[in-house]
């Protein structure tokens, strides 16, 4: 297995449904402009209430992204290109991830 290096990234996922969508928006989000995501961490889960009811989900993600080299690189371009670069990281599956 080749040797990988991951910077970490941490932000803030906010659904009205529920914390599960919370986190697979935040992790949507960041895959419509980051290759090489490779895993999550929720570290923290709040919300807001109105008149006693919750009305929103906040997830604090952190998650990995893969450092790639320039070779890597290309290779992740093409596969976006001919997935059609919907932005839409779940459009595309890139093996060494």
């Amino acid at each position: 297995m080749p040797n990988r290096t991951y910077k970490l990234l941490e932000v803030v996922g906010v659904s009205e449904e529920s914390v599960q969508q919370a986190v697979r928006n935040a992790v949507t989000r960041a895959g419509s402009t980051l290759s090489g995501l490779g895993w999550f961490e929720v570290t923290q889960i709040r919300g807001t209430i109105k008149d006693a009811d919750v009305t929103e989900f906040q997830v604090t993600v952190k998650m990995g992204f893969r450092l790639m080299d320039s070779s890597e690189v290309k290779k992740a371009k093409r596969s976006r290109r001919s997935a059609g670069d919907t932005g839409n990281p779940d459009a595309w599956v890139d093996d060494h991830f």
